[in-house]
């Protein structure tokens, strides 16, 4: 038993070191993609419950917690959230679309950008990019919030 203790602590300790390294490694990006702090924050709350999710399973194992008991438990959970989910699918997908925009989206905040949607088609400055959406100034100073996951799926073009 007490070696379950330690391990469990290690494992604790291992999970917290793991995330301060990559909430580093998180803030070099956003420095260098010039990211706002709340977009900095926002992805960072999310890879934090992802790593405690992982330490919790690693605890889990360490104390062979049963895992028909677990397995029952966590697909009920996850039935739930899937159904949830799934009547919420363009909230999970723009938090989605908000992570892999902060690592691979060319444009940051002030840059001029278009997002061609035939004659849909915006053109403004960027404001803000936040978890569900990125905010444009169009040339007639009118506020433009487009959807995180439609950007991804439309040309932007940097002016």
């Amino acid at each position: 038993m007490s070696s379950n203790i330690l391990w469990s602590v290690a494992a604790v300790i291992i999970a917290y070191a793991s995330y301060r390294i990559f909430k580093g490694i998180l803030e070099k990006i956003a420095r260098r993609k010039g990211a706002a702090e709340k977009r900095l924050f926002y992805i960072e709350k999310v890879f934090e419950a992802l790593f405690v999710v992982a330490a919790l399973i690693v605890i889990a194992f360490i104390w062979s917690v049963d895992i028909k008991g677990i397995s029952v438990v966590a697909s009920s959970v996850f039935a739930i959230i899937g159904v949830a989910m799934f009547a919420q699918w363009s909230i999970l997908s723009n938090v989605t679309a908000s992570i892999i925009i902060f690592f691979t989206f060319p444009a940051r905040i002030g840059d001029k950008i278009r997002i061609v949607d035939g004659e849909n088609s915006i053109e403004g400055t960027i404001q803000e990019i936040a978890l569900f959406q990125i905010e444009l100034i169009d040339s007639d100073g009118h506020t433009v919030l487009y959807p995180n996951n439609l950007i991804l799926q439309k040309p932007v073009v940097k002016l």
